[in-house]
């Protein structure tokens, strides 16, 4: 009757193993790193840059711990301060000869100590948030009205151009406001353009109203298609952020919208404000020149001329040299998207990019003129360009042309993500920061863990002085719940702040709950006159319905949380969620695993300690006089 299967302990040993793997790297602690990550928007790391470093480390005498390429950055962790500053010098100095232009980031950063077969089963530590490590906040308002305004500006562009093309004359073309405005000064002009803009730009709604003696189309966008153009400002917006954090070498920044219009920016780790501040909110320009193809500029190139008048020097891809003339084509304020796509007829990965009226008009006019030629498209920033691709014109183009030529799949991604993320696309203010320093975060990092650790304290105290050898069970099913809990957040990689703590002592208080239930159920069976083994399934079976009930409705309200709450709130309804459903399965398939093993062997159990069981006074016998 009470007992287990052998592959349900086996799936118990297999779940306590794995909550034990993962949560070891937490208890390691963190050891000084030097982290290399790319400085300019065109270069990007691989996997070839570690051995470079321990060649580094090696002629500097240092040695690490180990030396790992990891996402889009090269972490060496070392033993001590003094080989971290050492070796950042060391790395700084080999990699950065032109410190006033450098390529690379080196920046200090913190490591688990964790050993490496931990780290090869990919157990790894839970990221501490801003409030455990310390590090800046901040609170950015997104200028939605100029998203839409920027928006409108382009269509009243475009406009003008499919009216030229079709030959459709017109009154003039106004933008007033976030609305663009068309006049006509006969029906049959009106009733073709509308049918042309309306079949050309699905996005506008046209509405036809009187103005004098002419007649007037107002197009505005559409509720679902305005949504779309604020939702794509938020998302370039945090993407061009995230480029730009990663100079500051922190780990697991957190960039995250907030409501409609703002985002949310905490950077663990980062004390200078000052910077942080400077680097989230400098501009970036996108340009597009041609490439000086002349005798000159290839002796230039070579090394063996002077740069002609004109041009400037810049470096391709590849790494060689590039004479680009000054004379701006069009600029990253013409371009309208950028997309990751494979050719029709090759299926080599391209990059397809749009442009509006104004520049599909510079376009055409000058892809007609230089077929054959190469032009460059540079990323500006900081008053210094980087060449992001120089292709070939291969015909003339218009609002939309595409950039191919020995691209990777990855390589044209990250060429459109440059092109769209090389600027913001709506401005953007602080309107709130804060500071925490780093011994704060540890004090609340203290004061979290003895939290936990006093309050899971007195509640084993509690059950094992109650219940007995039940309540030393609860206890046993309580460890291996936080045991799960903190295994199933390392999994995750979760980041873990004050709020999550506080999530994790509530679980410890809640879980228990389950525990009682079953304990007192079990109570009132014996109460009831069962034995001693029907007690013990019976009060598990009828328990269940009421644990399930009650952790279902708490669920739902853990659910709701995380779907519309944001920051610290979500942090904790994560962790509350989760802790949810690791204490049904520890309180109710753990324990009973181990009630099982203990009193299930024995056929002929008379008792069971599960402290003193209270009976009613009826069923006392009345004492006789």
């Amino acid at each position: 009757m009470n007992r287990y299967p052998s592959w349900k302990y086996a799936l118990l040993v297999i779940a306590l193993f794995i909550g034990l793997v993962y949560t070891l790297p937490n208890f390691f602690g963190e050891a000084p790193a030097v982290q290399v990550s790319s400085g300019k928007a065109t270069l990007k790391l691989d996997a070839t840059m570690a051995p470079r470093i321990e060649q580094v480390l090696k002629q500097a005498g240092l040695k690490a711990d180990f030396v790992q390429f990891e996402g889009n950055s090269v972490k060496a962790r070392f033993n001590d301060l003094d080989s971290q500053r050492k070796a950042k010098d060391a790395i700084s100095a080999a990699l950065n000869p032109d410190p006033t232009n450098p390529s690379y980031i080196v920046a200090l950063n913190l490591l688990s100590r964790s050993p490496s077969w931990l780290t090869s089963l990919r157990a790894l530590p839970m990221f501490l948030g801003l409030d455990l490590r310390g590090g800046v906040y901040f609170l950015m308002q997104v200028d939605m009205k100029s998203a839409l305004t920027k928006k409108a500006e382009a269509l009243t562009g475009d406009i003008r151009t499919l009216l030229r093309d079709k030959n459709l004359r017109h009154a003039g073309v106004t933008r007033d406001g976030n609305s663009v405005d068309v006049r006509f000064r006969d029906r049959e002009t009106l009733t073709a353009a509308r049918a042309l803009l309306q079949e050309q730009l699905p996005d506008l709604q046209w509405v036809e109203t009187p103005d004098g003696t002419d007649t007037k189309l107002s197009g505005s966008l559409k509720p679902e298609a305005a949504k779309r153009v604020q939702d794509t400002a938020i998302t370039q917006n945090i993407t061009t952020l995230y480029n730009r954090v990663n100079e500051l070498g922190t780990t697991e920044p957190v960039i995250q919208q907030q409501g409609p219009d703002r985002i949310v920016i905490q950077l663990p780790g980062v004390q200078d404000t000052a910077r942080a501040k400077d680097i989230i909110g400098r501009t970036a320009t996108l340009e597009l020149r041609m490439v000086d193809g002349s005798a000159e500029a290839s002796a230039a190139a070579a090394g063996s001329g002077p740069v002609p008048f004109g041009t400037e020097r810049f470096t391709d891809r590849d790494g060689s040299p590039l004479i680009v003339k000054r004379d701006v084509v069009i600029t990253g304020d013409n371009l309208s998207g950028a997309v990751q796509n494979f050719d029709g007829q090759t299926h080599e990965p391209i990059v397809s990019l749009t442009v509006d009226a104004k520049g599909a008009r510079i376009m055409k006019d000058i892809s007609r003129d230089n077929i054959g030629k190469r032009m460059a498209i540079l990323l500006f920033e900081k008053g210094k360009g980087e060449v992001v691709t120089a292709p070939v014109i291969r015909g003339e183009l218009g609002s939309q042309f595409q950039i191919s030529g020995r691209m990777t799949a990855a390589e044209a991604a990250d060429t459109a993500l440059l092109l769209r993320a090389g600027s913001l696309a709506a401005p953007m203010e602080f309107i709130e920061e804060k500071t925490i320093g780093p011994s704060l975060g540890a004090e609340n990092i203290s004061k979290g863990f003895h939290s936990v650790l006093f309050g899971f304290a007195a509640i084993a105290l509690f059950m094992c002085v109650y219940y007995q050898l039940f309540g030393i069970v609860s206890t046993l099913a309580l460890g291996f719940n936080l045991l799960l809990l903190l295994g199933v957040l390392s999994m995750l990689q979760a980041t873990l702040s004050l709020p999550g703590i506080a999530a994790i002592a509530l679980t410890l208080g809640m879980a228990i709950d389950s525990n009682v239930l079953i304990n007192e159920r079990v109570r009132e069976e014996l109460r009831a006159g069962m034995a001693p083994q029907v007690a013990i399934h019976t009060g598990y079976e009828r328990a269940f319905a009421t644990i399930l009930d009650s952790n279902v409705t708490t669920l739902i309200a853990g659910l709701a949380l995380l779907a519309f709450g944001s920051g610290p709130v979500r942090g904790f309804a994560v962790v509350h969620c989760l802790g949810i459903i690791t204490s049904m399965f520890s309180s109710v398939v753990f324990s009973r695993g181990l009630v099982n093993l203990w009193y299930g062997r024995q056929k002929k159990l008379k008792g069971v300690a599960i402290g003193q069981v209270w009976k009613p006074l009826a069923d006392v016998p009345a004492v006789k006089t």
